[in-house]
């Protein structure tokens, strides 16, 4: 069991350093946040839009304050100090900064002090060179809001110690977020990639004049983001495939696949198929009735839930 991260630094308090604050300070009754960030507004700015992070029911701001379960440090050196258990950085996305901070925090903290960072596409091993030991560093790439959302990429560089990664892991996953470990530094990780590749056939079929902008979000939010938010995209295919799984699904629709793929970035090379079908199989097994039972209850239930709230919200501008 590692070290409990009661003593939080967050360098950066822009709308994920504020987000980060959020969960940290909810997730545990006894942790302590810092808050470093050189704008010269940090009181107001966190004041008033902190509470919005929060749940309605949560301590109210003015209180963590006057408690000292959050503070704002005037400097870089007061804020990450012996006694932290972990710094996390929300700064600008440049390697410049980040490379330039890192050695500085590193001579300010103890060495068992975790240091992450929330950057969306900046590599440790990128951000770490000043580094004195630049394994310790380690991303932890978040999906805004993560105050909401589960999400956590934690992203290793080739030099990070494992028991640093199991940490990161082992805390997110206490807290309920869904830590993935991603296996090979790659630009923008995973889940920008996928969103990125959606995001440019997107904004490509509404220049072709296919749909428009509208229509696309409409299309996203009534089909494949409702059910990707149940199932990924392997086990719903697998799914789709019915008693053949993936590879069923692959026979049957794999020439529409290939013509689609063949008008953007082409075929995969490889024996591809044989691998995304082998770990389908060994993660989720033969497709069997009782998975489209949990499917579809849990999809139901979604569509009631945004049903609800839409309404709901169209009753109170109503009213308003």
């Amino acid at each position: 069991m590692s070290q409990p991260l009661e003593n939080i630094a967050l360098i950066g308090a822009g709308t994920i350093g504020l987000s980060f604050a959020a969960l940290h300070l909810r997730s545990s009754s006894t942790c302590k946040v810092v808050l470093y960030d050189p704008r010269p507004d940090l009181d107001s700015h966190v004041l008033s839009l902190l509470p919005n992070y929060l749940p309605p029911t949560h301590e109210s701001v003015t209180s963590l304050l006057a408690s000292e379960r959050l503070l704002f440090a005037p400097s870089l050196e007061e804020a990450c100090t012996p006694s932290t258990h972990l710094v996390q950085e929300q700064g600008p996305e440049s390697a410049e900064f980040k490379t330039d901070l890192w050695p500085k925090i590193e001579a300010l903290v103890s060495p068992t002090c975790q240091l992450w960072t929330s950057t969306s596409g900046i590599p440790a091993s990128v951000q770490s060179v000043g580094m004195s030991s630049p394994g310790r560093l380690l991303v932890v790439h978040p999906f805004n809001p993560p105050h909401i959302m589960p999400l956590i990429e934690v992203v290793p560089s080739p030099a990070t110690p494992e028991a640093l990664v199991e940490s990161a892991c082992e805390y997110f996953s206490r807290i309920g977020h869904r830590p993935v470990v991603i296996r090979k530094e790659t630009t923008g990780f995973v889940a920008n990639r996928l969103a990125f590749v959606l995001f440019r056939e997107a904004c490509s079929l509404v220049q072709q004049g296919v749909v428009r902008v509208e229509d696309v979000d409409k299309i996203v939010e009534a089909s494949i983001g409702l059910r990707w938010g149940i199932k990924g995209p392997f086990a719903s295919y697998h799914y789709g495939g019915g008693e053949g799984g993936l590879a069923g699904f692959l026979q049957n629709v794999g020439k529409t696949v290939k013509d689609v793929w063949s008008e953007g970035e082409g075929p995969i090379e490889g024996a591809w198929v044989e691998k995304v079908v082998g770990q389908t199989e060994e993660a989720y097994g033969a497709v069997t009735p009782q998975n489209y039972v949990e499917r579809d209850i849990i999809t139901r239930r979604v569509l009631e839930v945004i049903r609800e709230e839409r309404e709901a919200i169209a009753r109170e501008e109503t009213e308003t």
